[in-house]
This record gives C-alpha cells, structure tokens and sequence, in this order.
C-alpha cells in the first residue's frame, strides 16, 4: 500500500496600509518521506482589504485547491489565524458568530468560509513566527506581495 503524502501549506497576507490594497500568498507542498512530490504556488489580491483578510484568504484558497481530501500542515505567521480556527471558531458559531463580548465575529464571511474549507480535511495548524529566516514563509510573503502588487498605485 503506497504511502500517502503529506502536504504542507505555507501561508501570508499582507497589507500596504490597513486598510489597503493586500495581497494574500500561499506555498503548497506534498511530500512523500524527504521527496518533494509536488510544489505549488498561488497569490492573489484586493484593492481595499485587510491585513486579517488577506491571512483568512490565503488560508481558505489554499486548502480548496486540493483536489481530494487530505492530511495538511498548514502554517501560518498569523496568530490570528492560528488562535481563530483552533481556539475561537466553536464558541463564535455556538454564540451566533458573536464574541465572548457578544459583538459581532469581525470578518464572519471569510471564517465561516475557512471553516467549510477545513471540513472535508484534516488540518494541522502550526504557527511560526514570521520574517525570521523561514524560507518557506519568506516565499509565501513573496507571493502575497506578488498578489498585492495590481492594486497598489
């Protein structure tokens, strides 16, 4: 029975103000022991966003880009994006997308859209502290300076 990869996602957003134009770059990686199998890269951007949101998106656009249902790392150097999925999200929904402070779950489109992304997987995520030499992360800050670079003047 062959082995299944492992695939990694290494993720960043960006923002040139915040709000701004931002951009949002995504890693993608399958590896079968030290082989990397497959490496993929995507970006993409938005005239006027936010920093969180362009981390919530790269999040959400890389985990649909898989074409069958997996085991995936994903890596973030967003604490935000780390914490919401892995410690907020089930009392957000529980409250009626509301916070412990029952007001309104800011950027609820794009968590409940991580959240159906993250359903047919199962994800790991790992936090790692960014623009710290992580190669994997600079290029994913590339990528989200690459998407961001059509909407800045």
């Amino acid at each position: 029975m062959p082995v299944m990869p492992e695939i990694f996602i290494y993720t960043d957003g960006a923002c040139s103000g915040n709000p701004g134009p931002g951009g949002w770059g995504a890693l993608l990686i399958a590896k079968s022991g030290n082989e990397i199998l497959k490496l993929r890269e995507l970006y993409g951007g938005a005239a006027d966003t936010t920093n969180n949101r362009m981390e919530l998106t790269a999040a959400i656009e890389s985990l649909n880009a898989l074409d069958r249902a997996s085991e995936v790392t994903v890596v973030t150097d967003s604490v935000y994006v780390k914490d919401g999925i892995s410690k907020w999200l089930h009392g957000w929904k529980r409250n009626g997308w509301k916070t412990a402070a029952k007001k309104p779950v800011k950027n609820d489109d794009l968590w409940r859209a991580l959240d159906t992304a993250q359903a047919r997987h199962q994800v790991n995520w790992k936090w790692i502290k960014g623009h710290a030499g992580h190669a994997e992360n600079e290029l994913a800050d590339e990528l989200a300076n690459k998407g961001m670079a059509p909407f800045k003047s």
